[in-house]
């Protein structure tokens, strides 16, 4: 159990520490972002925007009802002069353009929208970003000497200096996939983007306020800052404010603790729930990281979308067939589609669907505000608790990996991980926290499985070599192997075999030990069992036991094979043919030796008790196979075996003997003696299996006469037959007292 416990410690760290390194690395960051972040995201499904964010689009219904063309880089900007005005006048707080203006066009056009523009003072143009590269010194140089470096492209200075604020808004291009964007673009001196700028100027009812609580908790960071929103928007210097703030917050990241106490405190200027929950999003935007995950809301068009053409036509509070209401909203205006996508202003994103279609810039803009108003940015787990959380997964998917068998530890960690992405997907969905489900899921747990899987087949291995090293000192190697590879468990007390058995047992033995000396005969003896040894092993047989004169041979598999059953055949055979030669060659007593052989379902495994045991075969089998051979005494013959070892057996000479009850069995068993070889015998022998045949059917039939006289002629013709001569005796003992009428043919045996 402690080996098991420390093995599973052992493996979960290991897993842990291929999870971090994998989590960590660019291609577990990227693989995390564009497929876990994505499940989650489907897991969780579309989530209302708010309502105080609504995009106009630019699109092809509105060109055509325009009567416009589709490039909306050739629309007159007086159109975008009578937007601009309509939206004023519905109300809308920020107006943000996701559009570029950087060429002069019609003059008349141009004057338009720039006195639009000019009477709004909440509108926001988008800035392009570009590289430019610059040497590295002051005089020309090869291009290997150039630094890229990003500049900010102004729009025209007839619509930038009366819009309240300017901002650059970049995002990938595909086959990028858009998650994040910039709140301060870091490439571009810090310069705040077009969410954060549209949201400080969203925010500037609420900026006196803020001046006096941040005024309050540091009067000297406040005094960097403009005191009224007057000041600010007549300076045009929204974007540097959002700047200044930024760097207030950077330079002492104690400020927000001192802002929300002031709140807190009775003497505070007086806020309301909705100041109170733009202020915390104002701190929220200003305090965060630079690059942030994007909350997206759903498909295209999950945020409020009013066509450009509807949103020309004043509503009174009601605009398009949505009825928009746009009084206190912010409001971006750019390309979005919901056709395919094919313009150049479409991003591949979370929500990008396999027709096509993807979300459109302004929608992401519009989405980033989303964001940023409700206070609800996508957060990914803070890294130490990221790496707890991989670690400690790993260890336990590792663990229990190791503790429990592999069906179990499958199920486990298929149960682990759809709980882990329940759990993933809940949190993902009620507090925005985005937990790793790449490298949890389709890294660490198949690992964990498979390590687990291999370690304890490494282990299952050894300990399989030890015991196959263990029965090698009482079985050959091939059967070991053999069983080793047929024997899924092999447990140390036993297993069931099918088995093959071939006892053996010499003639005359106690009286051979009485006439020699036990050195003689213990000579005699290991060079007998050296020749009966032999054809058993070379017919892929071993030896089970010798007890004095007998030995027990054994054929074990783990199914009926008539392939093994023909080896004991030729194994008995060849015992014959080795102890011939042995007598030839020895000036020893004649030895000769009676065999036996049946085969069945044995119990094979270590027999015995207390401090010594021996590997063996035990069962009916065996005992039957000792009285088979046993028979052999009052049928005069050499070698019997079974019906169920001769039969599908071809190219032996045998003939059947009889079905014999022999003493302690209750089944009877059919009895063949195993001549030999088929083409090794002459006619003549095949002629006395037949005339043996005759006279056992007449013995069948009750025919003790017929039968006695048939056997009688067999000795005459052939010789002296051991078999005839037991069935005369046989015949003259029912001459005299006959079977009973339910006698089927069965010889009943009453001495072993």
């Amino acid at each position: 159990m402690t080996f098991r416990l420390s093995k599973a410690i052992i493996l979960g760290l290991f897993v842990g520490i291929v999870g971090v390194i994998g989590a960590v690395i660019p291609l577990g960051i990227e693989l995390d972002e564009n497929v876990g972040l994505g499940l989650l995201f489907q897991l969780r499904g579309i989530r209302q925007a708010p309502s105080d964010v609504v995009v106009v689009s630019i699109d092809k219904e509105s060109s055509e009802k325009l009567n416009l063309p589709e490039n909306p880089d050739k629309w007159p900007r007086s159109i975008h002069a009578r937007l601009l005005s309509n939206l004023v006048k519905e109300g809308a707080r920020v107006v943000a353009f996701d559009i570029h203006f950087l060429e002069p066009r019609s003059a008349e056009d141009d004057r338009l929208f720039s006195k639009a523009i000019s009477e709004a003072r909440n509108c926001v143009l988008c800035e392009p970003l570009k590289a430019k590269e610059i040497p590295l010194s002051g005089r020309d140089t090869p291009s290997t000497d150039l630094h890229s470096i990003v500049k900010i492209v102004k729009p025209l200075a007839l619509f930038a200096d009366p819009a309240a604020a300017t901002a650059p808004f970049v995002l990938p291009r595909i086959p990028f996939k858009v998650n994040r964007y910039w709140t301060f673009q870091t490439g571009a001196g810090d310069s705040p983007t077009l969410p954060v700028v549209a949201f400080e100027l969203f925010t500037l009812p609420i900026y006196e306020e803020f001046f006096k609580l941040l005024e309050k908790a540091d009067g000297a960071s406040a005094r960097k800052l403009l005191p009224s929103v007057d000041a600010v928007l007549k300076n045009g210097n929204v974007k540097g404010l959002a700047r200044a703030i930024r760097e207030i917050f950077e330079s002492d990241s104690t400020i927000v603790q001192r802002i929300f106490a002031e709140i807190g405190k009775a003497e505070s200027v007086s806020i309301d729930s909705e100041k109170y929950r733009t202020i915390r999003s104002l701190i929220g935007m200003y305090k965060g990281e630079k690059s942030r995950y994007i909350n997206f809301y759903g498909p295209p068009r999950t945020v409020t979308t009013v066509p450009y053409h509807e949103a020309l036509q004043p509503h009174q509070g009601n605009i398009g067939k949505k009825r928009v209401d746009l009084k206190g909203k912010a409001v971006f205006v750019g390309l979005s589609e919901i056709l395919l996508a094919d313009r150049k202003d479409s991003f591949y994103t979370v929500f990008s669907q396999a027709n096509g279609i993807f979300i459109s810039g302004v929608e992401i803009a519009a989405t980033a505000f989303a964001n940023l108003l409700e206070e609800r940015p996508l957060r990914p787990l803070p890294l130490h608790l990221f790496i707890l959380v991989i670690l400690f997964w790993g260890i336990l998917l590792g663990s229990l990996c190791c503790m429990f068998p592999i069906v179990i530890s499958a199920t486990g960690v298929v149960g682990l991980c759809l709980l882990y992405l329940f759990f993933a997907a809940h949190q993902f969905k009620t507090a925005d926290l985005w937990y790793p489900t790449v490298n949890p899921l389709l890294l660490q747990a198949p690992l964990a499985f498979f390590a687990a899987v291999v370690w304890n087949y490494h282990d299952v291995n050894k300990e399989r070599q030890n015991i196959k090293r263990a029965l090698g000192y009482h079985l050959p190697k091939e059967v070991v192997d053999q069983i080793a590879k047929d024997v899924i468990h092999i447990e140390a007390e036993s297993h069931v075999v099918y088995g093959i058995c071939l006892f053996a047992d010499m003639e005359r033995y106690t009286a051979l030990s009485e006439r020699l000396s036990p050195a003689e005969l213990g000579h005699l003896m290991n060079r007998y069992y050296e020749s009966i040894f032999k054809p058993v092993k070379e017919q892929k047989g071993y030896i089970s036991g010798v007890i004095g004169d007998a030995m027990l041979a054994v054929w074990a598999t783990t199914s009926a094979e008539a392939s093994l059953r023909k080896n004991a055949c030729q194994a008995a055979i060849e015992i014959k043919k080795e102890l011939t030669l042995f007598n030839q060659s020895s000036s020893a007593p004649n030895l000769r030796t009676r065999i036996g052989i049946h085969c069945g379902q044995i119990l094979l495994g270590h027999i015995g008790a207390l401090d010594h045991y021996e590997y063996t075969p035990i069962g009916d089998i065996v005992n039957t196979a000792a009285r088979i051979e046993t028979l052999n005494k009052y049928l005069g013959t050499g070698t019997l075996v079974s019906d169920d070892i001769i039969s599908q057996v071809d190219g032996f000479l045998n003939r059947e003997i009889g079905t014999f009850k022999v003493v302690g069995k209750i089944k009877p068993v059919g009895i063949h003696e195993l001549i030999g070889y088929k083409d090794e015998f002459d006619d003549l022998k095949r002629q006395l299996c037949a005339a043996f045949s005759e006279a056992r059917e007449a013995f069948k039939r009750r025919s003790w006469a017929e039968a006695s006289q048939k056997f009688h002629q067999i000795i005459e013709q052939f010789g002296v037959d051991g078999p005839s001569g037991f069935y005369i005796k046989l015949c003259e003992q029912y001459q005299n007292n006959p079977p009973g009428e339910s006698w089927n043919g069965v010889i009943r045996m009453e001495k072993k």
